[in-house]
């Protein structure tokens, strides 16, 4: 074994150690590449580093979208901005920039009925921030209230909502399908009391603000409630026909009774 094999090897395992896998992989072709151009080293250096700091953010926006759970395939290329006029384009990329409102605790709300793009929408807000830096969970409101029911029954309820702080943005969708009358629903209350001016969360909801009623205990909770939510946000007023309605008729034959809409089309936005 020669002396530049015993660097070599003695090099790899204190960047293993040093955890720089993307300066390990690509430090012989570099070196060779300056021996061969005359770089100064300081060149090479940073040349390493620069090469090191890409793989570690990439790296970490993929693991964050793991975590964030969002729809597959809905991003803001595929939105159909022309179909919902009233949401700006313009404006939805100036939100995904994230800096100033997610740093507030600012929060989003897109109200419209089902099969307009509200899911899509949200989802492809939340990608578009991860690539940006920034931590999102997507979650069925159903869901998440459940997970803090049974954190509540196990007495964990505070520590399960200070868990969702490391998320930046929390995505729940379909908030109206939440009822008071399936089970008791202030935890989702103190959700949105413990995010207050702290934390975005971005709501997705089929029914207007007059309609919450049917979702936490009382009239006095709702109002607070709604209180929170619209301190600071940015409301889109979704109000138009259903793609999927309208799909469901371009598929129709000639003759062909119209079909009713599964519940999977009921929920799915």
């Amino acid at each position: 074994m020669t002396s530049t094999d015993i660097d070599a090897a003695r090099l790899t395992l204190a960047l293993n150690e040093l955890r720089l896998p993307a300066i390990k992989a690509l430090w012989p072709r570099f070196t060779e590449q300056a021996d061969k151009e005359g770089w100064p080293a300081a060149r090479l250096l940073s040349a390493l580093v620069e090469h090191e700091l890409a793989e570690r953010d990439r790296r970490r926006i993929e693991r964050h979208l793991a975590q964030a759970r969002l729809l597959p395939g809905k991003t803001l290329e595929t939105f159909d901005f022309a179909a919902v006029p009233m949401v700006s384009k313009a404006h939805v990329g100036a939100i995904t920039a994230g800096d100033s409102w997610i740093g507030k605790g600012d929060n989003i709300l897109l109200f419209g009925p089902p099969g307009v793009g509200k899911s899509h929408l949200s989802s492809a807000i939340g990608l578009a921030l991860v690539e940006n830096g920034y931590r999102v969970l997507f979650t069925r409101t159903t869901d998440l209230v459940q997970k803090l029911q049974q954190a509540r029954r196990d007495l964990a309820l505070e520590s399960a909502i200070a868990k969702l702080d490391k998320f930046h943005l929390l995505i729940l969708d379909d908030i109206a399908y939440v009822t008071k009358d399936q089970a008791e629903t202030s935890v989702l209350f103190e959700l949105i009391s413990a995010r207050y001016e702290r934390r975005s969360m971005l709501i997705t909801a089929n029914q207007p603000f007059g309609a919450w009623n049917a979702i936490f205990p009382d009239p006095a909770m709702t109002l607070a409630a709604v209180d929170r939510l619209v301190h600071h946000a940015t409301i889109f007023e979704m109000n138009v026909e259903s793609y999927r309605r309208k799909a469901a008729e371009n598929a129709k034959g000639p003759g062909r009774p119209p079909q009713k809409a599964s519940p999977a089309d009921m929920t799915a936005d």
